[in-house]
């Protein structure tokens, strides 16, 4: 895809994040969509391309009124909302439809409308993994984790650090779910889940959406908000079982689709102003660093803990205070892409100054699958 030929014209969250138990999970993605299409001044009906998961964008377009010419559903989890940015650039490109709206909502904390949570006993999961204990995100994360601080002499204090930086970026952001600063021993000291990972270390369970809408860069400057327009994007997957990854201290998923990014992008790593890794466990942005290519192997927790991700250092990373304190319904990846957003346009509760590129990067699964999406606020 040529760069910056399709932008962001459209972003919002749901009204409301946190509990919100009056409404279901399509009552969500509905919020989130309707603010988002407030947010450039449009209607339903203009509106010809759809995307989301967790909903069916079959439901999802009957719900709002929408009549598409292009439809996706793809669903590998938090990161599905950076693939279907990536896979509506690429219609625009190709001329599939004109005007895309990608949603995302959630009852991850009430529970509301949304479909059970289980694993079906055929799948691989179901016959490979789950016989033998864990159960949920806290414990499956826990196997690479460990393998990577024995490998690279990593210990708990480092990690806690990824907490306590990201809970002072929470600290600037009036909608932050948790903005209370914490130390190092108030992470170490929180109650044990799975080891190492202890309560302050998991990501939140909150209610909310998120939408954005994406049109050809020509179209964009039509619109009364700030072309925010796509640079490079990236995409891949593993494997569903995180037992079965090629190398626990590192993603392969995260080597392709970062990188892949970045070479659509035409950007080295000094180009980067501010970056935001899916951070549903406080291992997740020393991986993606590292991972996307910042930093060596082995050296992104000291990194994190000289400070040089939070405020006032010189790589910006998680400025919404990301999954650990700002909110996580379950698929997070639609909150970090519009922080990279906010970001772009401007207007983000903690604006880094001059910011002229984001690195927007998430995961889907136990390591399952990645994308990539890097925005620039520059005219094509």
């Amino acid at each position: 895809m040529p760069h910056n030929t399709v932008a962001v014209v459209g972003a919002a969250e749901t009204t409301r994040l946190g509990v919100i138990p009056e409404l279901s999970q399509i009552g969500l993605h509905a919020d989130a969509a309707l603010n988002a299409m407030a947010d450039c001044g449009l209607k339903p009906k203009d509106i010809d391309g759809i995307a989301t998961a967790g909903e069916t964008p079959v439901q999802l377009a009957h719900y709002l009124g929408i009549t598409p010419t292009w439809i996706d559903g793809t669903s590998v989890g938090g990161c599905s909302f950076m693939i279907h940015v990536r896979h509506a650039a690429a219609a625009i490109e190709a001329g599939l439809a004109k005007t895309i709206l990608v949603t995302h909502g959630e009852s991850g904390k009430s529970r509301v409308g949304n479909p059970p949570r289980t694993v079906h006993p055929q799948s691989l999961n179901g016959q490979f993994e789950q016989p033998f204990g864990p159960m949920g995100p806290p414990s499956m994360f826990t196997i690479p984790v460990l393998r990577y601080m024995k490998t690279y002499g990593v210990t708990e204090e480092q990690i806690a650090q990824v907490c306590v930086v990201q809970r002072e970026w929470a600290a600037k952001n009036p909608r932050a779910t948790f903005r209370n600063p914490i130390t190092t021993e108030d992470v170490l000291n929180s109650r044990m889940i799975a080891y190492p990972f202890r309560l302050l270390m998991c990501c939140l369970v909150t209610d909310g959406g998120g939408a954005l809408i994406l049109t050809s860069a020509d179209r964009a400057k039509d619109f009364p908000t700030k072309p925010v327009y796509i640079l490079g994007t990236g995409e891949s997957a593993e494997t569903p079982m995180v037992s079965q990854m090629e190398d626990f201290t590192s993603s392969r998923a995260f080597r392709v689709a970062g990188p892949t990014a970045f070479k659509e992008a035409g950007i080295t790593h000094k180009d980067v102003d501010h970056l935001m890794i899916y951070d549903a466990f406080a291992h997740l942005p020393i991986y993606g660093l590292e991972d996307l290519g910042f930093l060596p192997r082995g050296e992104a927790a000291a990194f994190i803990a000289a400070r040089n991700t939070a405020p006032g250092g010189s790589l910006p990373l998680n400025t919404n205070g990301g999954g650990l304190s700002y909110m996580h319904s379950g698929m997070y990846g639609m909150y970090a892409l519009q922080e990279s957003v906010r970001q772009m346009r401007g207007v983000a509760p903690a604006q880094i100054p001059d910011a002229k590129i984001s690195v927007c990067h998430g995961v889907g699964g136990m390591f399952a699958a990645s994308g990539t999406i890097i925005f620039s606020n520059q005219v094509p």
